[in-house]
């Protein structure tokens, strides 16, 4: 039996084969060039060397009566004693002077004449090369379209790819949470699945909807699950893509785009990172000749060329909605912002819910007690926390996911992957257990800082040791106590090295520019200082074109900056000294749980608990006890 054999094809034969008909045109053409070669060799004249041809001369039976010399290069002549009507030709190697005064002493005619190109001769010099060039465009034109997308010249078409309402949708069910957001595109929906309820009303529904928010949180996805809902054609394409190295070409991109949606509408048409593209012109190298600039000018007249009696809803995905061109933002385009935010407690679970259909779960998960240990985490980081999980319980070689897979899941998403191969000298694994131990003490003696979750020694990443802290609930702004304790924290493990061996190490470079960082914040930005006030100072500079902050405007004077500078330095030692009166007042267990840290590299909340003689509590975060 032949297994290869496609399925479905009893006949064994390929239903999807298509006829190579550029090869066949290239072996006709290459059949058709023998020809001629053979027919042409046929009718070619019969070659006789220079020597033969003077010996001639003096044969007075077949000497030659006329001579044709055709450009002083070869001499045609038919023989007269030969049958038939064959041409022979010599070809005059040498510029010989004697040639013509001997022809004229044996009484030859001589002929001068131009050597006549036929056309045969012709086609078949030119043919070869032209076939060479039909075929090389061929395997060009072949290449293009079995690459994806199948462009292949047509670089001002539009890549955007297109999901008709037919397939599998995905509909809001399929988003967890972001009940706000679905509200506000619900309209969007109502008026693709039933425009004259608006129209007659004399209604606009918004020609366009941004969705805002940060990396992860579903933007894209809403977007598929409005198309779905409303059952209508989508295209999906990314900001990047209408920008090339050909000027002109992003800006037809544009033009085709959205000729394409007016030939399928109603329909929804979805712009990924619009930011790519539509950030504030003016600002990029080019001026106003620049490409970027050029497809975003023809945007914006596709856009406000738009009556909403076709049926088109343009959606765009951002995380970046303060470098956009206002032009974008204004009524009759983008009016409308949807934030997607970041998950609260009951939208992780749900989330957590949704992805984890797919994974066999073990009866022991509590999917609740995930949700709450993972605040601050995005719907795309949930999904990978479920895969990660996944992937270990298989690891493991076990039956299903357990509580335990989504706990280590958690620290190698927060922590990174454990190096516990790498070799680290005895001296310095102790100097780590009491740079770390510094850092997770202070976390049971100031009172506004997070629980500690766990402390390890264990490398990860570039890290040699970690203290994380987790909050016990969703936060979304953080209070002057807050910052100060963690600004005491970071002071932690430099204040542990340099009580314990009165010196310190690299490791703390890290701990001092993150408490720097907060410090010139609480005075700058957050008006956290009592003796600045509630003033902020250094405007940002926020290139455009670059989108990221490289530099700091100075919009104050040196006696300014020298208060800033002192009310920045008094910030970090009040914190330094908090943090220094606790680890001397309890240096005993300080030792002790650095000496713990070393033996057993890994401590989790309620065993450096017990460990300070300090009352154990529920870890709410904790996925599995102790």
């Amino acid at each position: 039996m032949n297994n290869n054999l496609p399925q479905g094809n009893p006949d064994g034969l390929n239903k999807n084969f298509k006829p190579n008909y550029g090869l066949l045109f290239f072996l006709v053409a290459l059949a058709a060039l023998g020809f001629f070669y053979m027919r042409s060799a046929s009718a070619s004249f019969v070659s006789v060397a220079y020597t033969d041809f003077i010996n001639l001369l003096n044969d007075e039976s077949r000497k030659p009566v006329t001579v044709t010399i055709v450009n002083n290069e070869k001499i045609e002549w038919r023989d007269r004693g030969a049958q038939g009507t064959e041409v022979h030709q010599t070809i005059i190697p040498y510029n010989d002077p004697a040639l013509l005064p001997l022809l004229e002493e044996k009484g030859i005619r001589v002929v001068g004449a131009e050597a006549q190109i036929s056309w045969l001769r012709l086609v078949l010099e030119i043919l070869p090369w032209l076939i060479g060039f039909c075929f090389v465009i061929m395997i060009i034109r072949s290449m293009q379209a079995n690459a994806p997308g199948g462009r292949g010249f047509n670089f001002g078409k539009s890549r955007a790819k297109r999901y008709d309402g037919q397939g599998k949708k995905i509909t809001f069910a399929d988003v967890a949470g972001q009940n706000e957001a679905k509200t506000e595109l619900q309209e969007v929906v109502s008026f693709l699945k039933d425009p004259d309820k608006f129209t007659k009303m004399g209604a606009k529904i918004p020609k366009g909807v941004l969705l805002v928010g940060m990396p992860g949180t579903g933007k894209t996805l809403m977007a598929r699950a409005v198309a779905g809902e409303a059952g209508v054609d989508y295209f999906h394409m990314s900001g990047s893509d209408f920008v090339e190295m050909f000027v002109g070409v992003g800006a037809s991109r544009v033009r085709d785009l959205f000729e394409q949606g007016r030939k399928h509408s109603p329909c929804i048409i979805f712009i990924d990172e619009l930011d790519a593209v539509g950030r504030v012109r003016g600002a990029g190298y080019g001026g106003g000749h620049d490409e970027r600039e050029q497809t975003l000018n023809q945007m914006l007249v596709e856009m406000d060329g738009f009556d909403s009696k076709e049926g088109i809803i343009i959606l765009a995905a951002t995380n970046r909605p303060d470098v956009l061109d206002p032009a974008l933002l204004r009524p009759g385009r983008f009016d409308r912002q949807v934030v997607i935010a970041m998950p609260d407690i009951n939208e992780r679970k749900a989330i957590l819910t949704i992805h984890s259909k797919k994974v066999k779960i073990a009866e022991d998960v509590d999917l609740s007690r995930v949700a709450r240990a993972t605040p601050g985490m995005s719907g795309a980081d949930l999904a990978n926390l479920v895969n990660e999980s996944a992937l270990l319980a298989a690891r493991k070689d076990k039956k299903s996911v357990e509580m335990t897979d989504f706990e280590d899941a958690r620290d190698k998403i927060l922590m990174g992957v454990a190096r516990t191969t790498l070799a680290i000298s005895e001296k310095e694994r102790k100097m780590t257990a009491v740079h770390e131990a510094g850092h997770a003490l202070l976390h049971y003696f100031l009172p506004n800082s997070d629980p500690l979750h766990k402390v390890t020694i264990i490398p990860h990443g570039r890290a040699l040791g970690m203290a994380i802290s987790l909050p016990e609930e969703d936060s979304f702004s953080r209070t002057k106590g807050w910052i100060e304790d963690r600004i005491s924290i970071c002071y932690g493990g430099w204040l542990a090295e340099k009580l314990i061996y009165n010196e310190t190490t690299t490791g703390t470079q890290q701990d001092l520019a993150q408490a720097t960082e907060m410090a010139r914040n609480m005075v700058c930005e957050w008006g956290m200082s009592d003796e600045i006030g509630p003033i902020t100072f250094g405007q940002e500079d926020k290139p455009i074109f670059i989108g990221k902050e490289i530099a700091r405007h100075k919009d104050y004077s040196e006696e300014t900056s020298r208060h800033i500078d002192g009310a920045i330095k008094r910030v970090l030692d009040e914190a330094r000294e908090r943090a220094g009166n606790i680890l001397t007042t309890h240096r005993q267990k300080l030792e002790k749980l650095s000496d713990t840290l070393f033996e057993r590299e890994t401590l989790i909340d309620n065993e450096v608990r017990r460990i300070l003689d300090l009352p154990e509590r529920e870890d709410k975060l904790a996925m599995t006890k102790a």
